[in-house]
């Protein structure tokens, strides 16, 4: 089974209150080393946390990250981007690309990247920070490239599973960080995100459902269309001439 015990691990987004949490946490699970990546890295109190600027949209930062932590044996995928607002229409033109860029295209690309830096190390992991809203259109843009995200986790496991190295995709509805600070809905504390996270990866899972909204939403695709979007119901009317 995978360990963080001993690992070298980078985290995208470790700025944030995910982030934060997965740095601690690997320390305090055994990692000797946490390379701490933000476009504009924080200062850390702990020798063992090196921060290192990484722009997840730029393949030249991403090239100099590999450089810099060739050693890495855990990576963590969870620098994301939000939106304003929820309907794909109203969304901007840079909105709609930057999601692109920095939900999907980053995390692909920085995966591809360390791939071989990986398929090198024993006990090596992936860990990619999808959302519940990969299975519930209702976030346009944003729901797309994480729906996107997910797909790529699944091609990812299968091509990098004979070279030893774990694939986790992570899905979670609202997580009580400043991304989420608008909703007054249910949110999930980011340290119990984190260590449940963290235990599905020394398990051995592929996939965590990090809460109940999860769990529904996945559980949904199953059943008619209608009745993940029950607002579509009675809008299928046909007009006659």
């Amino acid at each position: 089974m995978p360990s963080l015990n001993g690992a070298v691990v980078l985290v995208t987004g470790a700025n944030g209150g995910i982030g934060t949490h997965f740095v601690h946490d690997a320390l305090t699970r055994g990692a000797s080393k946490v390379y701490a990546t933000a476009r504009t890295p924080r200062t850390w109190e702990d020798e063992r946390i090196i921060p290192l600027t990484l722009d997840v949209t730029d393949p030249a930062s991403i090239q100099a990250a590999v450089e810099a932590a060739g050693d890495v044996t855990v990576l963590v995928n969870n620098a994301g981007a939000s939106v304003a607002s929820f309907g794909i229409l109203t969304q901007t033109d840079e909105e709609i690309r930057n999601n692109v860029e920095t939900n999907f295209l980053g995390p692909l690309f920085l995966a591809r990247a360390f791939a071989p830096i990986l398929s090198a190390k024993d006990d090596s992991v992936i860990i990619d920070i999808h959302s519940a809203l990969s299975w519930y259109a209702v976030a346009g843009i944003y729901s797309a490239t994480k729906a996107a995200l997910w797909s790529a986790t699944n091609s990812l496991r299968l091509e990098l599973a004979p070279e030893g190295v774990h694939v986790v995709g992570v899905h979670v509805g609202w997580v009580d960080t400043a991304m989420a600070a608008h909703t007054t809905d249910p949110k999930t504390d980011p340290a119990d995100l984190v260590r449940i996270v963290l235990d599905a990866v020394e398990a051995g899972e592929y996939e965590v459902l990090a809460d109940e909204t999860s769990v529904q939403l996945k559980a949904g695709l199953s059943a008619p269309i209608e009745a993940l979007y029950p607002q579509l119901q009675g809008t299928n009317v046909t007009s006659q001439s």
